[in-house]
């Protein structure tokens, strides 16, 4: 029997739960956020700033990780970060309203072109959930737009914890009264994919 086979075999008869990380494995976080900018801000190097918004996203949730401030929601995270790049990329003047709507680009990445039809297929068979470190509002808006056809929005706002804790892996088994090796992780990033298997 090929690992192939026995991984397939485990899924068909072990796995309930698929839990999907969301920016990048589900959604093309950057090219959304390049294309909103461009139409927007057609003076703005879009890439650059798509990629340092991104950039700030770790060091910010380390700092609430440390206790440096208290639990915070991706959506404002965001917002602080968002106002620290402002004036770099010469959009200082920026009105309230701008800024907010700015924000809730996240609110609007695009899905990946087979994203929502491989999400159909796989929920024939599982229970789809996100566990994302984004917010249950940010991440109900995104489905709601694209179309993800999510079971339920399970987040690092349910656990106040972001991943890679191991209270958000383990919330999602508690979540559908499951042991761990009955829910999988979907991501297209080693280091959550790691986390989680250290979780069972």
């Amino acid at each position: 029997m090929t690992d192939t086979t026995r991984t397939a075999q485990h899924l068909t008869n072990t796995v309930q739960v698929l839990a999907f990380d969301i920016f990048g494995t589900v959604v093309d976080w950057h090219g959304s956020i390049v294309r909103e900018l461009q139409t927007l801000y057609p003076d703005v190097d879009a890439d650059a700033f798509a990629t340092a918004w991104r950039a700030g996203y770790a060091p910010a949730m380390a700092a609430v990780m440390r206790g440096e401030q208290p639990w915070t929601l991706i959506d404002v995270l965001h917002r602080q970060i968002l106002e620290t790049l402002l004036p770099r990329f010469g959009l200082a003047h920026l009105d309230e309203g701008a800024r907010a709507h700015l924000n809730r680009v996240w609110h609007r990445l695009r899905p990946w072109p087979e994203s929502v039809d491989g999400l159909r297929l796989l929920k024939q068979r599982y229970i789809l959930v996100t566990l994302s470190n984004g917010n249950i509002d940010l991440l109900t808006r995104m489905a709601k737009r694209a179309g993800l056809p999510w079971d339920a929005v399970l987040s690092a706002e349910v656990f106040r914890a972001y991943k890679p804790d191991p209270a958000t892996y383990l919330g999602v088994a508690r979540t559908f009264d499951l042991a761990p090796e009955q829910v999988m992780l979907v991501a297209a990033h080693q280091d959550d994919l790691d986390a989680a298997r250290e979780c069972g």
